[in-house]
């Protein structure tokens, strides 16, 4: 099946490289060729993220009928596959919410820790982990408070500090990330199914690293807390100045015998995207799949690379699309805003543009989710700036207070998917005709 037309319909051509790019990601597609064996003893499905429903629904209907197979894993609210939300399998599967934790993620964790403990040499532990875990596995360390997690949470949120540095944080504030879970399941085997949500698909990042390895410490994680600003309670401050909440670092004795498979990743469903592209003959170019940095920076940035093509045919003839995807990041001044990653990505793209002829953009989240809203995203034709003029909307009113979602939804250029099941980070694409 070949995309839209890029010329006659622009917008339903971007929309089919995203399709594409979330296709490539989902867990029934990326699964088996993962599993190992049953072992000798029992296998205990272990989870947390925003495709852990339907990373749970993938093992469940792989798994041999006659091997025994249990579980528990915790993803986000309305993230469960309408299928096996209906028809339940062997692997339970609860939702809490996300970005900022809940109790009923404390809850998950905990069930999740207690599920680890008593296993044996010969049972299997198959974890299931994805981006949005770090919230989902909400285990708070010893003597601080699910409403201190919370807190922390959402000062890091709206700090713009990269998803490597809140991971860090978010690690050493944990009783069961950063390694924490693997220590805990010792000594069954541990085989973990990795979906990347990060920059350079770091194991350790994504979700916090709940079963692996981490090399960060307590002492980086307070540079970061001072580095933005961002008050932690006292007994968080102990915690980590007498390094008595330190994670299990490499070379640990309890990750040995471990497997880690990476089943799905950003750059694979960007070169989804861009195969999808060439099928319509259109060329299709892949910036990184591992842009950082202030969102409607690198929104100005895209925008100056796409003028480029359409003015003077540099670096890349038109038409042509442009690909990038990674996780960038907003720092909130204004309260009350609406919006996510990918509108203000796209509201520094646009004013940028400023309407720029034979340049469409468009940018989602592949969950289907930017940021808290009920969009993945939106888009930005050559005449949105003109379109939001006539409706007295001033771009850079709207983005000065980081309202985003608001001036795309009356232009009715909102991109709505609904949770996809998967997580592969944000999508960019820049059609140039």
């Amino acid at each position: 099946m070949t995309a839209a037309s890029p010329h006659a319909d622009p917008r339903g051509f971007l929309r089919a490289l995203y399709d594409a790019a979330v296709a490539r990601a989902l867990p029934a597609e990326n699964t088996a060729a993962f599993l190992p064996p049953p072992p000798k003893g029992r296998t205990l499905v272990l989870g947390a993220g925003k495709a852990g429903g339907a990373m749970a629904a993938a093992v469940d209907a792989l798994w041999p009928k006659g091997a025994p197979l249990s579980g528990l894993v915790v993803t986000r609210y309305d993230h469960v596959p309408p299928a096996y939300r209906a028809r339940p399998g062997r692997i339970e599967v609860v939702e809490a919410a996300h970005p900022v934790p809940d109790e009923a993620g404390r809850r998950a964790a905990q069930r999740i820790a207690e599920l680890a403990q008593g296993l044996t040499a010969d049972d299997l532990v198959l974890c299931l982990v994805s981006g949005g875990g770090s919230a989902l596995l909400a285990m708070p360390a010893p003597g601080l408070t699910l409403d201190d997690k919370r807190a922390i949470n959402k000062a890091l949120l709206n700090s713009g500090a990269a998803i490597d540095e809140m991971n860090c944080v978010r690690k050493h504030l944990s009783a069961i990330k950063g390694g924490r879970l693997a220590a805990l399941c010792a000594p069954a085997k541990v085989v973990t199914l990795l979906i990347s949500d990060v920059p350079g698909d770091a194991p350790e990042v994504i979700a916090s690293g709940p079963t692996v390895p981490d090399p960060t410490t307590c002492a980086d994680a307070l540079r970061i807390l001072q580095r933005y600003a961002i008050a932690i309670p006292e007994a968080a401050r102990r915690g980590l100045e007498s390094a008595a909440f330190e994670t299990p670092k490499p070379g640990d004795m309890r990750f040995g015998g471990h497997a880690v498979h990476m089943i799905a990743t950003p750059r694979q469903s960007l070169e989804a995207a861009a195969a999808r592209a060439r099928a319509a003959g259109i060329a299709a170019h892949v910036l990184s799949d591992d842009i950082e940095g202030e969102s409607r920076e690198v929104g100005k940035v895209h925008a100056a690379l796409a003028r480029a093509v359409a003015r003077r045919g540099e670096p890349f003839a038109k038409p042509c699309v442009i690909l990038s995807g990674g996780e960038t990041t907003v720092t909130v001044k204004a309260r009350g805003g609406r919006g996510g990653r990918a509108t203000e990505f796209l509201m520094g793209c646009a004013i940028a543009l400023q309407g720029e002829p034979g340049v469409h953009v468009l940018a989602a989240d592949t969950d289907g989710i930017d940021g808290v809203e009920d969009n993945a995203g939106a888009v930005v034709t050559p005449d949105t700036l003109a379109r939001a003029q006539a409706r007295g909307l001033k771009a850079q009113e709207f983005l000065d207070r980081n309202d985003a979602y608001n001036f795309f939804a009356p232009l009715g250029d909102l991109v709505v998917t609904g949770p996809t099941f998967t997580n592969v980070n944000d999508f960019r694409a820049l059609l140039v005709v």
